[in-house]
């Protein structure tokens, strides 16, 4: 075992890349465009003497088109500092991370997708307080703040709760796509409240229209789209506390709160005349293939409701904001719940503790460590920080979406993927197929429930 973990250390080390911050490799160059230039040089003002140092990282971005966009950020970090950043990640990243950590060899900075993950490491002692300034910080700096600042918020091998991660680049998950002339082709207008969405579905439908595109479909994980929809629906007639409970268990699965929102999705999914192809289709088209009725002559739905990586799904040559668009997942009018937002994001925390390590954290804290990966081409970078000039964002369509985070009043993760995995990546799926082809919502969520007992 312990050959095992130090050649994985090796691996991990052989994957890791130098940094290099010569002015010509910074992508943007300093004091030029609408960036917030003035935050990098307060930055490089309060961190000096740090020349020389080294910093790892390890994170979640393997693909070469997110690896290339991070490493641009990263330059004016080691810029502003003179520390040498070695930056590494795998398609194993999670699994690696969990070796280097039990072997004693962790990276300076981990950077993973998965709370619960880091929640694990922080029981195990191998994460770093960030202390209580930071907690304030998120709170004040960040939209929906303490949403935030809870997420990274886990207990210690001490017993206590202690602030040990920092967010950064989020997703968002609470949209519905259309087609805008499909739109204004019915003279249709986009929905500003969850009332207002039904009304729109009974509109399509009284038009001879369908309203809804929906697939579960997704070999071994079918059924996961499904369980996005509870999610949100359940932040749209429950307050936060409540989703908090859900997913921790100590509100069970077969509560009447959980229970009526999945009834809310089956109002609209297990009507046959709300959904492409009707109620039996659902469970086996494909998730990617389930929004391409939107672009059909004519139009097989006008609604789709999926997270912001769907376009990738779109057909060839789609443009956005011309072929297709999206709005917020509207909160009800007659709650006082705010404007509630579900989506996914990264966590960053010290694994192995330094200066160097600590600064790192402060630059998070930057407008420009935020605005760089906003700009550049192709990325899909969004900010929940509030100082960031959302104008250097590289499209409209990301801005719309970074927009929908600083109007959130609350941020919660995806609940699934913070339940354990025999019930956010098993039960919970499987559940959802069972709903769809004719089970009732109570007698879903008592299956479900009964799994999570026998854990």
């Amino acid at each position: 075992m312990k050959f095992k973990h130090m050649l994985a250390g090796l691996l991990a080390a052989a994957s890791l890349g130098a940094i290099s911050a010569q002015a010509a490799d910074l992508m943007f160059p300093k004091g030029e465009g609408a960036f917030t230039w003035k935050s990098l040089d307060e930055f490089k003002a309060a961190h000096t003497g740090l020349e020389g140092q080294k910093l790892s990282i390890w994170d979640a971005w393997a693909e070469p088109g997110d690896k290339a966009q991070w490493e641009a950020v990263l330059a004016y970090f080691t810029d502003a500092t003179g520390i040498e950043v070695q930056n590494g990640s795998s398609k194993n990243y999670e699994e690696q991370a969990r070796i280097d950590i039990a072997a004693g060899s962790p990276a300076n900075i981990t950077i993973l997708p998965q709370p619960g993950l880091l929640g694990d490491f922080a029981k195990q002692g191998a994460l770093a307080d960030l202390g209580e300034d930071t907690t304030k910080w998120l709170t004040d700096n960040y939209s929906a703040g303490s949403s935030w600042a809870a997420l990274g918020q886990y207990e210690g091998k001490d017993g206590a709760v202690h602030q040990y991660a920092f967010p950064y680049k989020q997703e968002v998950k609470s949209l519905v796509w259309y087609s805008p002339d499909n739109f204004a082709e019915k003279g249709y207008k986009v929905p500003e409240t969850f009332e207002d969405l039904m009304a729109l579905q009974e509109k399509i439908k009284a038009d001879g229209g369908t309203p809804w595109c929906i697939g579960l479909e997704s070999g071994g994980a079918t059924g996961w789209a499904a369980t996005d929809w509870i999610e949100d629906i359940l932040l749209r007639t429950q307050t936060p506390d409540v989703y908090d409970g859900w997913v921790k268990n100590t509100i069970k699965f077969n509560d009447p709160r959980i229970v009526a929102a999945i009834d809310a999705f089956g109002a609209i999914a297990k009507v046959d005349a709300n959904v492409a192809g009707g109620v039996k289709a659902i469970a086996t088209t494909s998730f990617g293939d389930s929004p391409k009725g939107l672009f059909t002559v004519p139009p097989q739905c006008y609604l789709h409701r999926q997270a912001s990586f769907i376009p990738s799904f779109f057909p060839e040559g789609s443009v956005a904001g011309q072929d297709y668009n999206f709005f917020y997942f509207p909160a009800y009018a007659s709650k006082d719940l705010g404007k509630p937002v579900l989506g996914s994001g990264n966590l960053a925390a010290i694994t192995k503790d330094t200066p160097a390590a600590r600064a790192f954290i402060d630059f998070l804290k930057t407008p420009i460590a935020h605005e760089i990966w906003m700009a550049q081409p192709n990325g899909s970078f969004l900010s929940a920080n509030k100082n960031v000039n959302t104008e250097v964002y590289n499209s409209q369509a990301n801005k719309d979406l970074g927009q929908i985070l600083l109007n959130a009043t609350t941020f919660r993760f995806d609940g699934s993927d913070l339940m354990p995995g025999p019930i956010g990546a098993g039960a919970f799926w499987t559940g959802m197929v069972d709903f769809v082809n004719g089970k009732s919502a109570q007698e879903v969520a008592d299956q479900i429930q009964a799994a999570w007992d026998k854990l």
